[in-house]
């Protein structure tokens, strides 16, 4: 089952063409990686998704709904969520408080219930901390639920990061190089925990990252762009091996050393 289509997209920002009739699709809870080197266009793309870009041509259709021209936010009601390749975490605030931030969109109740606290806010806050209770667990940030955002070391702010996004309980996650400037053991527990999102969660996930290593193993299909094209899409066996790949973001390495 297809949850999101790309149809023909073109960007461009003055003569600049970012990108250039693209089109693919992700299919139902799979794992989709985008990858190409720096300038090819992929957090463009993200950006088109999630609002935060209008392309000047194509379609991006989610749910059988064509959100092309839809602003962020409306987009992520309807069930995109996003991280960053800069953290966009509030820093002065706990890590409890970045997550039940996430679920703002689920809270529906005015201002004399938040007053009172009695009702539907009392009942919708409660739902909130319970999911978010259980991203904490999944995500084992415990020990640090109460801490200051800003006081965490980085490998554990994209952790929180990952964590706010999926508290806007999403359909779709597009995830904006989730392990860059984190060490190997970081990235290994980020990829588990993509996965585990991927598997238990029944999440969709859309994911840039420039660890190869990482890419093939955990990803059911890869797109490869070069300057603002397509030039592959394909299972990570066929990516590894496709000469287009290899020439334009491998940079000429031989066959099999793509990872």
């Amino acid at each position: 089952m297809i949850k999101l289509e790309v149809h023909d997209l073109f960007l461009s920002f003055g003569g600049i063409e970012a990108l250039k009739d693209i089109s693919f699709s992700v299919n139902n809870k799979e794992i989709f990686s985008i990858i190409g080197p720096n300038g090819a266009g992929k957090s463009s793309l993200l950006n088109c998704i999630n609002g935060l870009y209008h392309p000047q041509k194509g379609k991006i259709i989610f749910k059988q709904t064509d959100i092309t021209n839809w602003p962020a936010d409306k987009i992520a009601k309807l069930g995109i969520g996003r991280t960053f390749q800069n953290l966009e975490l509030f820093k002065g605030m706990s890590v409890l408080d970045n997550l039940m931030l996430g679920r703002h969109n689920h809270l529906k109740y005015g201002i004399m219930p938040s007053i009172v606290w009695i009702g539907r806010a009392s009942k919708e806050e409660i739902t909130s901390r319970v999911k978010v209770e259980k991203i904490i667990d999944l995500l084992e940030i415990q020990s640090v639920r109460k801490k200051t955002v800003g006081t965490l070391p980085y490998g554990l702010q994209k952790r929180v990061e990952l964590g706010r996004a999926l508290a806007v309980d999403p359909e779709i996650m597009l995830l904006d190089e989730p392990m860059a400037g984190m060490n190997e053991e970081e990235r290994e527990d980020m990829a588990r925990f993509i996965l585990d999102i991927n598997e238990e969660m029944d999440k969709t996930i859309i994911l840039i990252e420039h660890d190869m290593s990482v890419v093939m193993d955990i990803s059911d299909r890869i797109m490869a762009l070069d300057f603002g094209e397509k030039i592959a899409d394909g299972t990570p066996e066929q990516i590894q091996n496709n000469s287009d790949v290899l020439n334009a973001y491998i940079g000429g390495k031989e066959k099999g050393q793509v990872a």
